[in-house]
């Protein structure tokens, strides 16, 4: 990547890339926030993932470098889903105070280009010295966040719903290899935030040709036994290409 990092005379004052991950933790949908360092209180107090872009640098190159410089994160699949620019995204002095001490740079209107990620918390893990300086929170217990981050983070979340609609694979990217019917059905439902009916579940589930039963149950619990299921890709892609052709 050709980032130019260290040179801040080739920042550039009026674009900047904010990245969203979003993860299942405690049967929560979360979104991964970053410590932002103030120098005059002792509060923490968070942030995305998101920086200035260089004069020089690609836009989707700046994401994962931003990413990566915040969390010590890599390869983690990034889309771009949006830009927002409204020019009141900048309109909290404090919140332009901050950035530009930080940035060292004076900065006019703002645009930032968004990414959206999906992560399996335990697969993506930071660094050990970036740890402490970020957590995942749940998307409606949010604390308070600079700029229009709220905003982002709830386009974010519809705009997840909207890929599971177009493209239902990419709920497995929150699942373990194997997984119950339980687990399937929550999370669909924490990702769309209400209740599905069990049984119309379980009947969808089963006509389903990629969710393949397996011959292992799960052991060691109190409640009655659930089989394990498994996501098969080539099926899938299979099912896909039929309903594609008719």
């Amino acid at each position: 990547m050709n980032t130019q990092q260290g040179n801040k005379k080739m920042l550039h004052p009026h674009v900047s890339v904010d990245c969203v991950l979003l993860g299942i933790s405690n049967d929560q949908l979360c979104v991964l926030l970053v410590e932002r360092h103030m120098s005059d209180s002792d509060k923490k107090e968070y942030k995305l993932p998101g920086s200035l872009i260089y004069d020089q640098e690609d836009i989707d190159d700046a994401a994962h470098r931003v990413l990566t410089e915040a969390t010590g994160l890599k390869r983690v699949w990034l889309k771009q889903f949006r830009a927002f620019g409204s020019p009141t995204r900048t309109s909290n002095v404090e919140d332009m105070q901050w950035l530009q001490n930080a940035m060292k740079l004076k900065i006019g209107r703002l645009i930032t280009v968004t990414y959206l990620a999906l992560c399996k918390i335990g697969r993506h893990r930071p660094l050990a010295d970036k740890s402490d300086s970020m957590i995942w929170c749940p998307v409606n217990k949010l604390p308070r966040l600079p700029f229009d981050h709220p905003q982002i983070v709830a386009a974010a979340v519809e705009e997840i719903r909207t890929w599971v609609e177009i493209e239902p694979s990419i709920i497995f990217n929150y699942l373990p290899a194997k997984f119950t019917a339980h687990k399937l059905r929550r999370t669909y439902e924490v990702i769309y935030d209400r209740e599905l009916d069990v049984r119309n579940f379980h009947k969808k589930m089963n006509a389903l040709e990629y969710i393949v039963k397996t011959d292992e149950m799960e052991q060691g619990v109190t409640h009655r036994a659930a089989r394990f299921y498994r996501f098969d890709k080539v099926k899938y892609n299979q099912q896909r290409s039929k309903f594609n052709k008719n």
